[in-house]
């Protein structure tokens, strides 16, 4: 048996995985066009939604005009996209230009194939699932198009012909790569603990106990990755007012903007699915609710009910959040994701591991003693070593930050020049804390010492009658 057959325990015959037999492909395109419409009208809302939850939070009414409690906003609002002019910088790559905003919004709806939206309900005189495919890899294949999604950005950046866009392109990519390998980590115990890849047999897994409560560090972890994912405040760092403007999409309008705006709200709907088929149980009802009448409300088109309301308690977090905190800096989020999330999300799946080969019925400690062959383990050496492990890790990551930052402090004192010609550049400047004035070479000129920090003496020179006039 393999390395990752003996981590990934074999799935029991008795976990179902999503049956399509009975689901022609005409009902398969139905369904596609389903969740086609589901996102878009899901889009609409969570922007008007996020405009006047943000707009209280700033006592201020938001979008209140167009249509009842100004609902219709941001429908009016694509349709003035749909009808501005479409404005392409000259230097820039027109096919790529127009690919780029394309396959990113694409990806985003291909990741949504995979979400079990409900249970099995009958469409047309055909059984079949609310679901429009699975696969044994399922979950990986957001991975997958997240990392394809990133090659829209790039190609944004470099199409548009001009410097900002392409930083930011950079900055973007980078941020989805380095973020990505956490949320991969993060997933790997929720795989650990279901079987299974398959987003149906996860889901199927859950039906005792959702792995929020096992995998929670790993929720936590996906939580953190999910937001960097998606460029959302407080990291959306691929743009910034004061430095690279828009970022990526800098110098797009009219629907090529629209379809990355689209992106990146279809995006939010499908981390937040994935973290809701994982962790959360899917379409199941929530423990209590799902006891009622037999299980009745935890089948067929009740899973669509309760599979949405779990996505807009994600959707509520990304706007309180946006609402809330002030944007990151680049180095520091990048820092704590290479540096904190993914060494944390290591020692978590290595933990998860040992306690799946304990028991992997529950997935917890079994009678305290873990066998390898011939070899015994007892759990509290495991436990001892996992903490001198973290704490290794830690005091490792606390000594380099301390190093850095003395680093770029010795760094900074290196930079400022103990002494400055205050007439230079031609006009006179101050010294900086810890400098001091040299005498001039100018004809005409004289130096009067000042006191200098801490006692110490510096010239500070006068210009003579001659050289005010010559200045004047």
């Amino acid at each position: 048996m393999s390395n990752l057959a003996f981590l990934i325990a074999e799935v029991p015959p008795s976990v179902p995985r999503a049956d399509f037999s009975d689901t022609p492909v005409w009902l398969s395109l139905v369904k596609a066009l389903m969740i086609f419409v589901y996102l878009l009208l899901q889009v609409l809302l969570v922007i008007w939604f996020e405009r006047r939850v943000i707009g209280r939070m700033q006592q201020r009414p938001g979008p209140n005009r167009n249509g009842p409690f100004g609902l219709l906003q941001t429908l009016a609002d694509g349709m003035k996209s749909m009808l501005k002019e479409d404005v392409r910088p000259k230097a820039a790559d027109a096919l790529i230009f127009t690919i780029a905003p394309t396959l990113f919004a694409t990806m985003a709806f291909v990741s949504f194939a995979i979400m079990p939206i409900g249970g099995e309900v009958t469409m047309f005189g055909h059984r079949t699932p609310l679901q429009l495919t699975d696969l044994p890899v399922a979950s990986l294949l957001v991975l997958a198009a997240a990392g394809v999604a990133a090659y829209g950005i790039v190609l944004a950046g470099w199409s548009s012909g001009s410097t900002y866009p392409l930083l930011g392109g950079l900055r973007a990519t980078a941020q989805i790569i380095s973020y990505e390998i956490a949320m991969g980590l993060s997933l790997v115990a929720v795989f650990l603990y279901a079987g299974s890849m398959s987003t149906s047999q996860i889901v199927y897994a859950q039906r005792d106990l959702w792995f929020i409560l096992p995998a929670c560090v790993s929720f936590v972890i996906y939580v953190v990755t999910m937001v960097g994912e998606t460029n959302r405040l407080p990291v959306d760092l691929a743009e910034g007012e004061g430095e690279i403007v828009g970022g990526y999409f800098t110098e797009y309008s009219g629907m090529r903007f629209a379809m990355f705006f689209l992106g990146e709200y279809i995006n939010m709907f499908t981390v937040a699915a994935l973290a809701t088929t994982l962790f959360l149980g899917g379409p199941a009802a929530p423990p209590g609710i799902a006891a009622i009448g037999d299980g009745m409300l935890n089948e067929g088109w009740w899973g669509v009910l309760w599979f949405t309301a779990k996505l807009w308690v994600f959707m509520f977090f990304f706007v309180w959040l946006r609402g809330t905190l002030p944007r990151t800096r680049y180095d520091q989020f990048m820092r704590f994701g290479w540096k904190f999330l993914i060494p944390v999300a290591i020692v978590w799946v290595v933990a998860v591991a040992f306690m799946r080969a304990a028991s992997p019925e529950v997935g917890f400690f079994g009678d305290g003693v873990l066998s390898v062959g011939p070899l015994e383990i007892s759990y509290a050496s495991i436990i001892v070593i996992a903490f001198i492990t973290v704490l290794v890790l830690g005091g490792t990551w606390l000594w380099e930050s301390s190093a850095e930052k003395k680093a770029k402090a010795a760094e900074a004192d290196q930079a400022i020049p103990a002494e400055v010609d205050p007439f230079a550049g031609g006009y006179p400047v101050p010294p900086l804390p810890g400098q001091r004035l040299v005498e001039p070479t100018r004809a005409g000129s004289t130096a009067v010492a000042t006191p200098a920090r801490t006692g110490e003496s510096s010239t500070t020179p006068t210009t003579s009658t001659d050289e005010e006039q010559h200045r004047g």
